[in-house]
Formats: structure tokens, sequence, C-alpha cells
């Protein structure tokens, strides 16, 4: 048997859909007989501009060779990711061409590598294993509806088309993508549901000291992530920051509005922003945080998604500022109750909820929460649930 696995990000590349492929390929391996294989068909550590980061072209693990292609610089921006997807998927096709494979397992947080795993899924004539991690053309819709790019929407619709119908399996990390999915793919399709979850490194933090009620002391909201069109950060940091100048906010990260970012904080002196650590580094700077921050656009779209940082951050047992609506506040509000919740880049709600918000944290929750949603259990079922697909 043998595997082929399509993600654009993977191991060192500092991001969730590195995190989730390289933990997914970890668990599937000592499930595999000794002349099993896969391949790992991904790209050199290109995430953010400001991580450098090396890795081999060809890599080989025991039973896993991961083909590292190289793509050109790019910061995010919408023109330059399309050109660095375009030489991944044309190179990929031509690393695959002639040889044979079982299956075909694609992640993606962009349509377009998903869309490379149906086309060696067609070219094949070998089943699909999709997992989703956002839907790009609703994404799109939001993001560019007064943009003149806006028109390229429904390529994208008939590319997503094709790739959902292509699919054998389509797994989404968030329960609120399936009803977008039925309602133009139907019910006939298999779906399954593996959230992100919480990798090993963020499993020993010990029991922080009780947070006090005082919103006049001195506090840190850390940040960790993507700064770009899916957060908003610009419209909510800087009047937090200039309405309480006893909060620091720690901003780590780096995309597509950090420079716009910059520039609305460049006269606030409450406001870091930190170029992007690793994750030895980013342990340390959340334990010396008061609270952690996340917010997503007010977009029609996000209201689907569930994002990676809010496992990674209840692990830690801090308090945690969430601006997120729909499937997210849902999650959110059932797992982890004690955490703070405001209407996107709504400043007043922010200001509210703040007021009369109580810092304590549910430690026996948060050990509940930890155990439910361990990166490795979520993982080890869903490579379960891959092979059945291989069986049948």
């Amino acid at each position: 048997m043998k595997i082929l696995i399509i993600s654009f990000y993977y191991e060192p590349d500092l991001c969730a859909g590195s995190f989730r492929t390289t933990s997914f390929v970890k668990a599937l391996k000592p499930l595999l007989k000794e002349d099993d294989s896969i391949d790992v068909v991904t790209t050199m550590p290109n995430r953010y501009s400001t991580f450098a980061v090396s890795a081999n072209e060809v890599e080989a693990q025991d039973n896993v060779l991961i083909k590292r292609i190289k793509i050109p610089l790019h910061k995010s921006g919408f023109f330059d990711q399309s050109k660095s997807f375009l030489v991944y998927m044309v190179d990929a096709l031509q690393y695959v061409r002639g040889k044979k494979y079982d299956i075909v397992f694609a992640t993606s947080s962009r349509l377009l590598s998903a869309f490379l795993g149906a086309v060696i899924s067609k070219q094949k004539k070998i089943p699909l294993y999709l997992d989703m991690r956002d839907i790009f053309t609703d994404t799109m819709l939001s993001v560019l509806k007064q943009s003149k790019l806006k028109s390229a929407v429904p390529l994208f619709m008939l590319i997503e088309k094709f790739t959902m119908r292509s699919a054998y399996n389509i797994n989404f990390v968030s329960k609120g993508f399936i009803p977008y999915f039925q309602e133009r793919y139907g019910h006939g399709l298999r779906y399954s549901f593996y959230p992100n979850g919480i990798d090993e490194e963020f499993l020993n933090f010990n029991c922080p000291q009780p947070m006090t009620n005082d919103k006049s002391s001195k506090m840190t909201f850390t940040y960790t992530g993507n700064i770009g069109e899916g957060q908003g950060l610009e419209k909510i940091v800087p009047p937090i920051a200039q309405k309480y100048p006893n909060i620091e906010f720690c901003i780590i990260g780096d995309g597509g509005r950090k420079k716009v970012l910059q520039e609305c904080t460049a006269h606030i002196k409450n406001v870091k922003l930190i170029d992007p650590v690793n994750r030895m580094e980013l342990i340390k700077y959340y334990k010396n945080s008061d609270f952690l921050f996340l917010q997503l656009n007010d977009y029609e779209a996000f209201k689907k998604v569930l994002p990676s940082k809010i496992f990674e951050y209840a692990a830690t047992y801090k308090p945690i500022i969430a601006g997120v609506d729909g499937y997210a506040k849902d999650f959110i509000e059932e797992h982890l109750p004690d955490s703070l919740i405001y209407k996107p880049c709504d400043i007043d709600d922010f200001c509210k909820k703040f007021a009369s918000f109580d810092a304590t944290v549910d430690i026996d929750n948060r050990r509940k929460f930890i155990n439910k949603f361990s990166r490795k259990s979520i993982m080890d079922a869903m490579s379960q649930d891959f092979l059945k697909v291989l069986k049948k």
C-alpha cells in the first residue's frame, strides 16, 4: 500500500496546517505494514517571510518520504500566493507522474491544495480523502465583496464543485462547514468531523495563580498567529489599547495586514508587534501572559470556522478573550464557558463584557477539555477512519 499526502505546509513550517498534517502522518505511520509507505508532497518552509527555517528538499523518515518543493517568496498577498500555489501544483504533478498510489489525502486551508488532490485522484483513479480546514469560496465572497477580484469567485466555485465531487470522504475541522457543503453538494457524500487539537508541547502547563479581577492593574494580552484579513486586528487592538493604557498587547505573528496594524499602532506605546517565534519560545510568552486574545473579522464567512488557536490557548489555563461569532462562539460557550466572548471588531461590546468579566478559570473543566481534544487522540481516530476508506 502506498499513500500520497498533499499538504502545502509541513514541519518545520509554523502554521496550523503544518502541525495538523505532521501529526496525522505520525499517527498513521505505526498503523502501516512493513512494505507500506507514505509520500508527503509539500513545500519548503514559507509560511512567514519573517521566520526563516531550513529543511531538506528530500527527507526520508522510516517509511515516510517527504518531498519539499521550492516556491517563490510571498508576503501573503493574493497574487503572490496564487503564483506560489501554481508552482507547487505544477511541480507536484510532475513529481507524482508515473508513480503508483492506492489513495491520496489532501488537506486544504487553500482550495487549490484540495483541487490538486482531486486532479491526482482522477488521473490515477484512486480514492480521495479530503481534510477541509476552511471554505475558500465563502471566504473570498466575504473578503472580496468590494474588490475587482470578486470576478474570479465563479471560477473558484467550479473548482470547489469538482474537488468536492471527486472526494470519497470529506473531513471538516469545524461543524459550522457542514450545512454549506450539504446545501451545495447534497447529503450523499461521506463526511467526518475531526477538529484541530492540542499538541504535546502544550500539555505540560502548570495551573496558574488565580487572576486578579482588578481591571485597573497592569495586564498583558497576548495574541499569536496570522495577522491578516481574517483576523481584523487593526479594527480592535488600537481602540482597546488606547482606552486601557494598563493593558499591554503582545502580538506575535505575521501576515498580509501586519503593515496596516503597525501603522495603526505606531503611536501607541502599549502595543508590541513581535515576529513569529518557535513553539518553545511561544510557551514562554504564554506563561508571562495574563489573558490570551483572539479575533475573527466580522465577515459572514467566519461565522462557520473554528480557530485552531482556541485549543492551544485552552491548554495554558489562562483566561481567553475571543472576538468571535457563529460556530466558534457556540463552541467556546459550550466547552470553555469561563471565556470572555465579544462581538468581533466591536469596541463597545468588548468594554461592556470586560468590565464584568470574572477572570477565574475553571481548572477542572480545562482538564476535561485538554483530555478530550488532545491532538494525538484526534489524529489517532482520524488515521483509523482514513484506513477504512482503503479497506472499502
